[in-house]
């Protein structure tokens, strides 16, 4: 009798408690009349990238890390606290007495739990949570309403970019509802002919030349009008769609490139964006190949970006990476210094330019330690032969101090937002003619 009432209240692969225990401690902790008035917080955590790491090292592997989850989890569990697996990679912890202060230390310690990495088959895997809060009784008076708040934070944080945690707001509600119609319409995107490439330019430090882009997509709805990149992007991600998406932006950009060397402008260069799940797709570098044949472009007029996180993973992203090189595409490095990777990776991959995040141009001149990192960044990337791309630059103080610090080329809205292709070349490549 015993065995059977803990299977019905523990989850069979981890041990820890279930949905079910989850929802009668809910219950318990609201209607029971002593229980009644005091606060307390769910929260709900999911673990980043665990679908592609469970598809990739195998359903095996996937287990023996939820497992490993479980026992770092598990540390936290007391009288005032309990853990719960959900399924999958869902796992929800119950904090009693506790208000939004103390919940928020909490979840600083749950994170420090993510720190060091998970091994399988003696390699080491970096894995993060997103964590969505909500809190009894201001975010729900019964059981369904706090779980399906915290899961409307957590859906949030990772819209938002994942790898972090945030309470519940009710404003989410009507952010959710939107989300859904949103994707409705997204899907339909493409066919509709709403998406169009922007180019911002970036200029050549020593020589003042612009003769290098950076592509970024923008999406204009029949139905709602401009839609921001910041919402869209992680829609397309969650749902798969960002892989369709990310190969019109490939092909609508050699097509670009084909028209401006039609128009005698040979030495251009555009860079794209390329998502970590369109990263993970097998044809990737056939499809960059044929669209570089079908416009009859030169391969080193492209350059794809990708994120420092993209590179965690050194046996899957290391082929991909040599055969783009193989075919004589740049590759760039984007949002440099905001990763968690090791700067080994620069040692290993074939990169050619490193990209520095504006979060370090933003405060320069106020900011002494922004400018002595970004410094050793500059210098960092010379000293290893690659060229080294400011982002975010948008005052003459940065211009200066980049100038001095020898950066090879500055992007930003101090020269120019992303434009449409046509003010591109009114603006840029017209006057060098």
């Amino acid at each position: 009798m015993d065995t059977i009432k803990f299977m019905a209240f523990h989850d069979q692969l981890t041990g820890l408690l279930n949905r079910r225990a989850l929802l009668d401690h809910l219950n318990e902790q609201i209607f029971t009349p002593r229980k009644r008035k005091k606060q307390f917080a769910l929260i709900s955590i999911d673990l980043d990238r665990f679908k592609y790491l469970n598809d990739t090292l195998g359903h095996l592997a996937g287990d023996e890390i939820l497992k490993t989850v479980a026992g770092r989890l598990l540390q936290f569990q007391d009288e005032s606290c309990f853990v719960y697996r959900l399924g999958g990679d869902e796992f929800n912890i119950l904090l009693l007495h506790s208000n939004h202060q103390t919940t928020n230390s909490f979840v600083r310690k749950v994170f420090s739990a993510f720190v060091h990495p998970f091994y399988f088959n003696s390699n080491e895997y970096y894995i993060t949570p997103s964590i969505g809060i909500s809190m009894y009784p201001n975010d729900g008076k019964d059981a369904e309403m706090l779980i399906k708040n915290a899961d409307e934070a957590l859906f949030r944080v990772k819209e938002k970019g994942k790898a972090h945690y945030q309470f519940y707001r009710s404003d989410m509600n009507t952010s959710v509802q939107n989300i859904i119609t949103l994707e409705t319409h997204l899907r339909k995107a493409i066919e509709k002919d709403e998406f169009t490439l922007y180019y911002q330019p970036q200029r050549d430090l020593e020589t003042g030349e612009i003769n290098s882009f950076e592509a970024l997509i923008r999406w204009n709805n029949n139905e709602l009008g401009f839609i921001p990149p910041s919402v869209f992007i992680p829609l397309a991600e969650d749902t798969g769609l960002i892989v369709p998406i990310g190969y019109w932006v490939i092909s609508q950009a050699c097509r670009q490139i084909k028209r401006w060397n039609n128009m005698g402008f040979h030495s251009i260069r555009v860079a794209i964006n390329i998502s970590p799940k369109q990263f993970q797709q097998r044809n990737l570098v056939d499809v960059i190949q044929s669209m570089i044949e079908k416009y009859r472009i030169k391969s080193s007029s492209l350059e794809i970006e990708i994120t420092e996180g993209m590179m965690q993973d050194t046996k899957e992203t290391l082929p991909t990476l040599k055969n783009i090189k193989k075919i004589g595409i740049t590759i760039a490095v984007d949002d440099f210094g905001t990763g968690y990777s090791s700067l080994n990776y620069l040692k290993q991959f074939p990169i050619d330019v490193l990209k520095i995040d504006q979060s370090f141009i933003k405060e320069i001149p106020k900011n002494e330690k922004d400018m002595a990192i970004t410094t050793t960044f500059i210098h960092l990337g010379k000293s290893l032969g690659l060229e080294v791309i400011a982002e975010g630059v948008e005052n003459q103080y940065q211009v200066e101090f980049l100038a001095d610090a020898k950066c090879h080329k500055k992007q930003g809205y101090y020269y120019s937002k992303p434009l449409p292709a046509l003010e591109i070349e009114e603006r840029f490549l017209v006057k060098k003619k």
